[in-house]
């Protein structure tokens, strides 16, 4: 398929996206509106670049964490949202499971039931206006240990909302294993709270061992090191844990792999392994999820058909219940059976 009826046909057929952080899609544009509000001058060119020139995991975490710095209230996350609800429309995604990091914020010594509040008024907003679903995960952070995590948590669960469904666990990998966080996790899990972990990203394949053993997590973020051990993609396959493969940010770390040619997506799928396709940042690195899919039909060789399953998969592998998987799967296959002639 050509590349312009690619894009078209993608965007006409529903999709769930269930790795992708909501401050990393605030565009460019509300990023210098902040700017401006925070500091009383603009943002100039070379600032803007700057923001955006990074080249490692930890050096995009110190941009994402700038650009969290540019927060002064909590009505900003209005520009977020605004921003999150365009970049779902034109991707077509109708589910999404998105990461909010609440630490820098709390630090910085905003409300976390105020933020509450605003993401649920936002998210109810998006439903009404859109039919969009967007449940939100509160990543506890690896980054500033467990003392830290587990008051996320209890923040967490002292401010219930509709809109937030779990925990995750986010931030510097090698800073923080998870085997460190299995007591945050457990009462997590305890409490009916879904978890799902960052693992095997840029740490080797023990990383998810303990996200499975110690964490019980749902799903892995990422989880590309995997490849390393058979034994561990065997049991990934067999047990169904889905892993939140982000195929652009994985080349960008450049880690495990430097293209997306050389992706171990491709063997993840060939092997039964349930793999769903996401952006992670899509902002900081500059991709949509359609680009994703993109890249991995042009470049790892993904047939139309195997596009369908991963698509299927990641409704599968969500936190709908069964019926409403069912039911978006069923929605899936007659957009695609009605639009797939008309593109090819």
């Amino acid at each position: 398929m050509k590349k312009e009826n690619f894009y078209l046909f993608m965007q006409s057929v529903p999709k769930a996206e269930l790795h992708i952080h909501i401050e990393a899609v605030i565009t460019l544009e509300s990023i210098c509106r902040l700017y401006e509000k925070r500091f009383g001058k603009k943002m100039t060119k070379a600032e803007q670049a700057a923001l955006f020139t990074y080249e490692d995991l930890n050096g995009f975490i110190k941009a994402f964490l700038q650009v969290q710095d540019l927060f002064t209230e909590v009505s900003d996350f209005d520009y977020v949202f605004d921003d999150f609800a365009r970049y779902l429309k034109g991707n077509g995604i109708t589910r999404c499971e998105a990461f909010f990091a609440p630490s820098a914020f709390v630090k910085k010594g905003f409300d976390y039931g105020e933020m509450v509040k605003n993401f649920t008024k936002n998210i109810n907003k998006i439903k009404k206006e859109t039919g969009i679903d967007i449940k939100l995960l509160v990543d506890v952070s690896r980054t500033f240990g467990l003392e830290n995590a587990m008051t996320n948590y209890q923040l967490m669960k002292s401010h219930p909302s509709s809109a937030i469904i779990g925990i995750g666990l986010g931030g510097a990998e090698q800073k923080g294993p998870c085997k460190d966080f299995g007591p945050v996790f457990e009462k997590a899990r305890a409490d009916g709270f879904h978890a799902v972990a960052h693992a095997g990203e840029d740490v080797g394949p023990e990383s998810v061992w303990d996200a499975i053993n110690v964490l019980n997590a749902e799903r892995i973020g990422h989880g590309i090191t995997s490849i390393q051990d058979e034994k561990l993609v065997d049991y990934l396959a067999q047990k169904q844990i889905p892993l939140e493969v982000c195929p652009t940010s994985n080349t960008f770390t450049k880690k495990v792999v430097q293209t997306i040619e050389e992706h171990p997506i491709r063997t993840f799928f060939d092997k039964g392994v349930l793999v769903t396709v996401n952006t992670d940042d899509p902002v900081f690195f500059k991709v949509t999820l359609l680009d994703e899919f993109w890249a991995l039909h042009k470049k790892a060789g993904f047939t139309m058909d195997q596009i369908k399953v991963l698509l299927e998969n990641s409704f599968k592998a969500s936190f709908l219940s069964d019926a409403q998987k069912k039911k978006a799967i069923k929605e899936l296959d007659a957009a695609w059976e009605e639009n797939i002639k008309k593109y090819e």
